[in-house]
């Protein structure tokens, strides 16, 4: 009889909290470009972007999460948000801005993937460290 590895609570928790809190984040910026908040133009139209461009960056944002919080497909949600994390890195660079607001995505992706690997064997098979 095979036996399945036992997980501790905290290795089985951790990942779930992690993706929720990374979830929540993206949902809350998606749904601020979607309506068009006032924040979020400002935002975007000081970072060089038009301002029509908001609600569709927003969409790309929403799909991206969504495909990340959906187990099948959050292989493909977390590389389409490291995209997106990726092109923020670039545009504070661009900006000039401070060194924690370009360094800040960086974080944010290696823990979106942190959670990823946490729950996912294929994940921690791609990037085993044996």
């Amino acid at each position: 009889m095979e036996s399945k590895k036992q997980l501790s609570k905290g290795r089985l928790w951790v990942p779930y909290i992690l993706q929720g809190i990374i979830v929540l984040m993206f949902l809350m910026g998606a749904v601020m470009n979607i309506l068009g908040t006032e924040q979020a133009v400002d935002g975007a139209v000081a970072m060089g972007y038009p301002e029509s461009s908001v609600r569709y960056m927003g969409l790309v944002l929403l799909l991206g999460t969504l495909l990340y919080a959906y187990p099948k497909t959050s292989g493909l949600g977390a590389v389409l948000l490291t995209g997106w994390l990726g092109g923020a890195v670039a545009t504070h660079t661009i900006n000039g801005d401070p060194l924690f607001n370009t360094v800040f995505p960086i974080i944010f992706g290696i823990v979106l993937w942190l959670a990823l690997w946490l729950r996912q064997e294929k994940v921690q098979s791609l990037f085993s460290f044996k």
